[in-house]
Formats: structure tokens, C-alpha cells, sequence
């Protein structure tokens, strides 16, 4: 490649690669976090004005706010959420959800059992196991400690 061949991909690279002001960036997703939590704690305050306990209100909202998000990602409305609000979309709850919906909607045309029941936890799959193994690896770390005599 000539110098001349380089300047111009160097221009062309600095033209389409995306620019991006982190601080706007950590706002939006602060607002778009925001909203999600307000809407949950919306529900909570609603299910413990029914009168329900606050177990069962929190049941409720985690239930809503997986059945919102899904729903969400089924209209093709939640991919727009996080491409806007970034990792304030992923909140814990809803971003998961989006997570198995979206591949059970991108592989349901491969059927029922080889499309969604195969790769329907293409990516929450991973979370999954490493979850359960730091659970049981910090399982086992809090039982040593308690026979030892350290807690």
C-alpha cells in the first residue's frame, strides 16, 4: 500500500467511525436506567396500596417488568431502548429478559425444539452458569470459613 492509499483509509476510517461524547452517553444512560427503576418502584408502591406484603409486591414488579420487557422486545421497541440508553437498558431484570426473548424471536424460524429450545439461552446462558458456579464457589468459601471458625 502507498502513502497515498493509506491517507485515504485513514480519512475514510476517521469519516464512518461513529463518535461518541461519553458524558452524554453516561446521562442517557442514568435517565434510561432511571425510568426503569421508576417504573418499577411505580409498581411496588401500587401492589403495597392494594394491600399486598412486600415480598409479594417485589414478585410483582420483577413479573411486570420481565412481562414489559419482553413484550418490548417482541415489538422491536426494546433494541431502540438500549441503542439509546446503552447499559442503562440492561438493567438486571429487563436487560436479561430482552436477552432470552431476543433469541428465541431471532431463532424461532428454525422451530420449536432446534431453533428456540436449543439457542433460546445463547446469551443468557453464559450468565447462568457463572452465576450458579460463583454462588456455589462462594458456597463453599462461607461453609470452610464457618468449620474453620474464622466466621
Amino acid at each position: 500500500m502507498d502513502e497515498k492509499q493509506k491517507k485515504e483509509y485513514e480519512q475514510y476510517v476517521s469519516r464512518i467511525t461513529p463518535t461518541h461524547n461519553l458524558f452524554f452517553q453516561m446521562i442517557k444512560a442514568f435517565v434510561t436506567g432511571g425510568a426503569l427503576c421508576v417504573i418499577g418502584q411505580v409498581i411496588l408502591n401500587v401492589c403495597a396500596g392494594m394491600g399486598l406484603d412486600k415480598e409479594a409486591s417485589g414478585s410483582w414488579s420483577a413479573l411486570l417488568l420481565i412481562l414489559l420487557s419482553v413484550l418490548l422486545t417482541g415489538f422491536n421497541i426494546y433494541p431502540s431502548i438500549v441503542k439509546w440508553g446503552g447499559a442503562g437498558a440492561l438493567v438486571p431484570i429487563t436487560g436479561f429478559a430482552n436477552s432470552v426473548a431476543s433469541c428465541a424471536i431471532e431463532f424461532k424460524k428454525e422451530g420449536q425444539v432446534f431453533g428456540v429450545g436449543c439457542k433460546i439461552f445463547t446469551i443468557a446462558g453464559p450468565v447462568i452458569l457463572y452465576g450458579i458456579f460463583t454462588s456455589w464457589a462462594l458456597g463453599v468459601i462461607y461453609w470452610v470459613c464457618k468449620w474453620i471458625g474464622i466466621l
